[in-house]
């Protein structure tokens, strides 16, 4: 007989929230306090069980290992037919952090009768209700606990923020180890990349320029297109610092300035997020803009617009598509879609010569614009409402901290600013980008056009800077008719 079959067979379960040393000596160390608290009250651990780098305290994660200790506990044996009387862990916060996770635990525990409970301080009697019910305070108290670490963690992360101090972990693309100095070859990529978004290059485009010179993520991996997104779209390149989704702003509505070296002008990045926040939207917009996703293949797609009349007199409007043609010159037609694809498929015209007479008529109108433009764009104005408004918003908060003024008067006019502030935010940034895009518009445009400088993309978003949209009306008639440009209505943006 062996002299350890009078001993209760149970399992040990050890857990530990982060592993920073990815060692698993902190689980390592909870079993070996498991193997003497078994030898201590006359058990023999039959399996361990080890959740190494999870949290307990999160709804939505998954401890493999507990969820298969409370079936082993329940079904009272191992899938090997091994016997389990109990279980033993160092202390009930590493075993559940959760009330609902110590409730499964009991019930499994005590499933069957005689089921032995120990840490480190001894046995624990769960059928006892007093027992359990300290257990669940304890879960409370744990839970507590864990939520003020939080509470201290997310106002840490704000000070530091405020402070512009660098985030940890892995070194941002375009800087040092140390955060702070930039690292000269990725940093004029990320310029350089900067600076063609905003003249309306696609990301595709600069994708595929990167991955032919194997331009590799701080990790050694090949650019997706979300992550240089994101890398662009960090406010981080202008020095700012962003938490939480937001830009961290001093008591004046000012971003704060981190300590690191910025790679390109906030001006350049506030265009960058007009940009990329527009494309948040649906892609069609009411005013007939379409952003690009991809690098386009034709000059007009999407900005021509059906102008055939419906049955209730309003145009279809549906963005024109194109349509392969060899029978004609250029071998293209832009086509409105057929009914099955959301339009009325009624109307369509040779591509290169509207190409072409587009292209003339946005050249001439872009000249034009040079010619007159002057200092109104440097200019934003709206930046005495803004000041104005963040200021009132300050003396109302003052006011209110001192109850000098009441919580209904407060919080319903605070509500109405802040909604009128982050209006006039937006239409600042929106302003950064047109004016960057205007300074790209120089006097030589056309050369630049004719030469190959510019590729399809930055063509349309100079299109797009002009037009919001060209409507073609139809032919009429029937048959092939001559090229009629008056047919096209160009619908001109306001610059």
């Amino acid at each position: 007989m062996n002299g350890s079959d009078h001993l209760v067979p149970v399992v040990a379960y050890a857990r530990i929230s982060a592993d920073l040393a990815r060692d698993a000596h902190g689980v390592d160390d909870q079993h070996k306090v498991n193997d003497e608290t078994a030898a201590a009250v006359g058990c023999r651990i039959v399996h361990y069980f080890t959740d190494n780098d999870l949290s307990a305290a999160k709804a939505d994660l998954v401890r493999p290992d507990f969820e298969a200790m409370l079936k082993v506990l329940k079904a009272g044996r191992m899938p090997d037919g091994q016997m389990v009387r109990g279980a033993i862990v160092v202390a009930d916060d590493r075993l559940v952090r959760r009330v609902g996770d110590y409730e499964r635990f009991v019930d499994a525990l005590t499933f069957e009768d005689g089921r032995v409970y120990a840490d480190a301080k001894g046995l624990k009697d769960l059928y006892n209700e007093d027992v359990e019910s300290m257990g669940l305070f304890g879960v409370v108290i744990s839970k507590a606990e864990v939520r003020k670490i939080r509470r201290r963690t997310r106002r840490s992360h704000r000070r530091r923020a405020e402070q512009g101090i660098p985030v940890g972990g892995t070194r941002p693309f375009g800087w040092e180890d140390d955060k702070r100095t930039l690292r000269d070859d990725e940093a004029e990529r990320l310029a350089q990349a900067a600076r063609d978004v905003i003249a309306g290059k696609s990301l595709h485009s600069i994708l595929l320029q990167w991955r032919e010179e194997n331009v590799r993520t701080v990790h050694g991996n090949p650019w997706a297109s979300r992550s240089l997104k994101l890398a662009l779209w960090n406010p981080r390149l202008c020095g700012w610092r962003r938490h939480n989704e937001e830009l961290v702003r001093d008591a004046d509505g000012i971003p704060v300035v981190g300590q690191w070296e910025p790679i390109i002008t906030p001006k350049e990045w506030m265009a960058i997020d007009a940009l990329f926040s527009a494309r948040i939207k649906p892609n069609v917009k009411a005013d007939g803009t379409v952003t690009d996703y991809r690098t386009p293949s034709h000059l007009l797609t999407g900005i021509l617009r059906c102008g055939k009349p419906k049955a209730d007199g309003q145009i279809c409007n549906s963005p024109m598509r194109v349509s392969t043609r060899p029978e004609l010159s250029g071998g293209f037609v832009y086509q409105c879609p057929s009914r099955s694809m959301g339009g009325c498929g009624g109307s369509g015209r040779n591509g290169v010569k509207v190409d072409e007479y587009v292209t003339e008529a946005v050249l001439a109108k872009l000249e034009e614009r040079v010619a007159v433009r002057n200092d109104e764009h440097s200019a934003w104005d709206g930046s005495e409402e803004l000041e104005r408004l963040a200021k009132k918003q300050r003396t109302m908060l003052q006011k209110w901290q001192e109850d000098l003024i009441s919580d209904e008067l407060f919080f319903p006019e605070n509500h109405r600013m802040e909604v009128r502030i982050k209006e006039l935010r937006k239409d600042r940034t929106e302003h950064a980008l047109r004016v960057q895009r205007a300074a790209k518009v120089t006097a030589d445009v056309r050369g630049r056009w004719f030469s190959g400088d510019l590729d399809v993309a930055q063509k349309r978003a100079l299109v797009r800077e002009a037009l919001h949209a060209v409507i073609v009306l139809p032919v009429g008639g029937g048959g092939r008719r001559p090229f009629n440009p008056d047919l096209l209505v160009l619908k001109w943006t306001d610059m």
